[in-house]
């Protein structure tokens, strides 16, 4: 049996309105009451996972920032393999490149981020991405349909995901990945079984080793009950 799951959160454990689906809190509770680890691996910051963990049940591990944070359980070290000043910087050029054009970009919880910088989604993410490439900045640009995300080169919720494998004793194999956004492809490829729920665009589908028939927190429950059968057949 996978001794782990890795999920994202927003698209994956909830519906597109971000409204968290609640079959699949208590398919996670099974999974965590039966001792199978279940980190929750987000674009969203750590006092915001720190929350959600409480409420969902698990121990407080963590991917948060798209991979740029990550810790194991609540009384863990954070990690930040993200540079912020790097991001921040990329985010002030585009800040004025948009505005020459009379849009203006919205920060999100920027007090509360340690690695990346997130913005909402009122832009041409593929024009953002020529600016930072033309103007040759270390960044990349992610969309993860719910906000725009500027990460560090090489971080990613893979990254942090072996890192994670590590200190919880487990090969990257024994665990399996599930998500729903182009943020999740590297873990997907990771994981020993990489699941995309049906809403997944093209890139992440294809990423995967399965998809499934629902989409949103109903793929979710869809695929915890195939590949964890004995916890669910009752």
């Amino acid at each position: 049996m996978l001794k782990a799951l890795v999920t994202d959160v927003d698209g994956t454990i909830t519906d597109r309105r971000r409204r968290i689906n609640t079959a699949a809190v208590d398919a996670v509770r099974t999974l965590v009451d039966a001792g199978i680890e279940v980190v929750l691996a987000s674009g969203n910051t750590v006092c915001f996972m720190d929350g959600l963990s409480k409420m969902v049940g698990t121990d407080g591990t963590i991917i948060g920032e798209n991979g740029g944070v990550y810790r194991r359980g609540f009384p863990g070290t954070l990690h930040i393999p993200g540079d912020q000043t790097a991001c921040l910087e990329a985010f002030e050029v585009l800040k004025d490149y948009f505005a020459g054009n009379g849009v203006e970009l919205e920060l999100y919880s920027a007090q509360y981020r340690f690695a990346d910088v997130a913005f909402a989604r009122n832009i041409d993410v593929d024009e953002a991405r020529r600016v930072i490439h033309d103007r040759q900045l270390p960044v990349k640009v992610l969309d993860t349909g719910f906000a725009v995300h500027l990460q560090t080169p090489g971080v990613n919720k893979g990254t942090a995901m072996r890192e994670l494998a590590r200190e919880m004793g487990l090969s990257p194999t024994e665990m399996m990945a599930i998500g729903d956004s182009e943020n999740d492809i590297e873990m997907l490829e990771v994981a020993g079984i990489g699941v995309a729920v049906r809403n997944a665009p093209a890139l992440t589908r294809t990423a995967a080793d399965w998809v499934t028939e629902g989409t949103y927190g109903d793929g979710f429950l869809e695929a915890v009950k195939k590949y964890y059968p004995d916890l669910f057949s009752r």
